[in-house]
């Protein structure tokens, strides 16, 4: 049983395809099925089944699986740090972000990380999606994410920053532009521009629009990202329901009003990592330069 052998393995049971893994490591799919076999015969067990659409591992494989993802993801780490180390406390901070996430979240605490750590190189992959930057986490060679935290997902340690309350995007000539807020029973029949479709922050919306029996008139189509939301609102289109992002109530929409809505639940966001303890120190640091600039931020805007 060597490393590769479950790097392989570990890609099949995610990919359900052995021609698809086959493809992703430019290798024959004889190459792959013969990692697996090799596994097999090793434990004594099968670890796949194949069906008419791919494989899926058996409950042996899905042990397997998990256990040797989680000792990977700790060995990626592991080796990393061992690199920083021998490139003398350099190398790169690597994070997984959402569309928007570094101009709202991110822009000032990135300034004064190059300036206290000019030899690191930050790295940003954008993901469509919280659970796409959890996917990423696992597959790919990252730090940290910035995710709208949801339930517990495995593998995974999600540390929250700042809790966001939700605002209503309306164009200033709007008959709701004079108001101090929004109830929530009042979203109830105006055209909402719909935000990303499975995303975090849509669903955490639509579970409560649904226990607080609202019905709203969304757009056919979703947008990408929150940004987009709010420029549809400022081109009346429809309401946007948004997040109150930093920066947000700034003089960058001068078209447009923002209006609390308590009734909402407070939308949280933060960090998300395989291992916390197992960052770099450099990696910790971004984090909490970025954590301290948000909660500042949110302090400030509470005054």
């Amino acid at each position: 049983m060597t490393l590769d052998d479950l790097r392989v393995f570990v890609a099949v049971c995610r990919a359900g395809s052995l021609s698809a893994v086959a493809r992703e490591l430019g290798c024959t799919q004889s190459a792959v099925s013969q990692h697996v076999r090799r596994l097999e015969r090793e434990v004594g067990v099968g670890l796949v089944e194949r069906q008419s659409r791919g494989v899926v591992p058996t409950r042996a494989g899905r042990i397997l699986e998990r256990a040797a993802a989680d000792g990977m993801a700790g060995l990626d780490l592991a080796l990393r740090r061992l690199d920083d180390l021998a490139r003398g406390g350099g190398g790169a901070v690597r994070i997984a972000t959402g569309g928007t996430t570094v101009r709202h979240f991110m822009a000032e605490a990135v300034v004064e990380f190059r300036r206290s750590h000019p030899g690191v190189n930050l790295e940003f992959r954008t993901e469509n999606s919280s659970r796409s930057c959890f996917d990423a986490l696992a597959d790919h060679d990252l730090d940290l994410a910035w995710v709208t935290l949801g339930p517990l997902v495995r593998g995974v340690e999600q540390r929250p920053v700042v809790d966001l309350p939700w605002v209503l995007a309306v164009r200033a000539d709007d008959e709701l532009a004079g108001r101090d807020s929004v109830e929530g029973e009042e979203l109830a029949g105006l055209r909402i521009v719909g935000l990303p479709e499975n995303s975090t922050s849509r669903a955490h919306l639509d579970s409560t629009y649904r226990e607080l029996g609202i019905s709203t008139a969304a757009c056919e189509t979703s947008v990408a990202d929150w940004d987009t939301a709010i420029l549809l609102a400022g081109l009346g289109l429809g309401h946007a329901v948004v997040p109150d992002l930093p920066g947000l109530r700034g003089p960058g929409h001068p078209e447009l009003r923002f209006l609390p809505v308590p009734a909402l639940p407070l939308l949280t966001v933060g960090w998300a990592a395989r291992q916390w303890d197992a960052l770099s120190p450099v990696a910790q640091a971004f984090a909490d330069t970025v954590t301290r600039h948000c909660t500042d931020a949110r302090a400030e805007a509470g005054d």
